[in-house]
């Protein structure tokens, strides 16, 4: 009699560029290492997912001191069968229900889709290195 296959965990739902978009969305000072032990992910990995974000104009970052602070700029997804959506809704989603399950304080938030970069609003107070 043949087992039933192991079932698969090696996917998920949402990609890394998702979720670094809304780790950052909840945290807009957070450092690249930490997001990488929250996240599960390799520096490099989310190096490289935060300057796809920027290159896509999802993303920017402003150097203040020694730390990045990020700026959400939104926009709408990629994939053409999407494209007609808002990213916003989803980063909304996440951020009520918070990274584990809880109840989300981000204040951070997306600039509507055509505003500058410098009008990105986030958190005013960096939060401890």
């Amino acid at each position: 009699m043949e087992e039933a296959p192991a079932p698969r965990t090696t996917w998920t739902f949402l990609t890394s560029h998702a979720r670094v978009l809304m780790a950052i969305s909840r945290d807009p000072w957070i450092r690249v290492r930490d997001l990488a032990g929250r996240l599960g992910l390799t520096e490099r990995t989310v190096q490289a997912v935060v300057s796809d974000l920027e290159s896509a104009g999802y993303l920017s970052h402003t150097r203040e001191g020694r730390r990045n602070r990020y700026h959400l700029i939104g926009g709408r997804f990629r994939h053409p069968a999407e494209e007609q959506r808002d990213i916003a809704p989803l980063l909304e989603i996440f951020e009520a229900q918070g990274a584990d399950g809880g109840q989300g304080n981000s204040t951070a938030q997306t600039v509507p889709e055509g505003r500058n970069r410098d009008t990105a609003r986030s958190h005013d107070e960096p939060r401890n290195a």
